[in-house]
């Protein structure tokens, strides 16, 4: 591993869903923490991974890795030098992405104490929400994997299923 990409973080395992990362040390508002790393690749090929990782999710754990990059181009991230690959999902995130530079980061979104679990929202469409449900347990989970923009139409559409 190679330790600089490591500065700020550990991987071990995680109470949310198998590995996470985690702060090794207080980690302060707006610090760039890990690149997310992988092979660029284009819009069709990264459809592709992805139509043959669910194809194949009985043999592999089913994982996608798969992050936009720009309009033409995604990262694979699905390779054993992608740490940030381990980072879950949370309604309650305290880390975000940013594009800088044609590099993808997970940046602090407050100050993270040593210990804590670094999260981010996946921002997913809303468009396939049942097939991402949630598992982050905060107070303000909404049950599924959805961008915080989709938040007041996924609430809708579950109110309507419940009746």
């Amino acid at each position: 591993m190679n330790e600089e990409k490591l500065k700020y973080v550990n991987i071990k395992k995680s109470k949310i869903h198998n590995n996470g990362v985690f702060a090794k040390s207080d980690i302060k508002k707006d610090t760039k923490i890990i690149e997310y790393v992988g092979e660029k690749i284009s819009k069709d090929e990264a459809e592709n991974r992805v139509t043959q990782t669910i194809n194949n999710a009985n043999e592999q754990n089913g994982a996608v890795y798969i992050f936009e990059l720009d309009k033409e181009t995604d990262i694979d991230g699905n390779v054993p030098y992608n740490h940030a690959k381990y980072i879950n999902h949370s309604c309650n995130p305290n880390c975000e992405t940013e594009i800088i530079d044609n590099e993808i980061w997970i940046i602090a979104l407050k100050n993270i104490k040593k210990g804590e679990e670094l999260f981010y929202n996946y921002g997913y469409d809303i468009e396939d929400y049942e097939d991402h449900p949630c598992k982050c347990g905060s107070d303000n989970c909404v049950g599924y994997i959805v961008d915080e923009d989709h938040w007041t139409e996924l609430k809708r559409i579950l109110k309507k299923k419940t009746g």
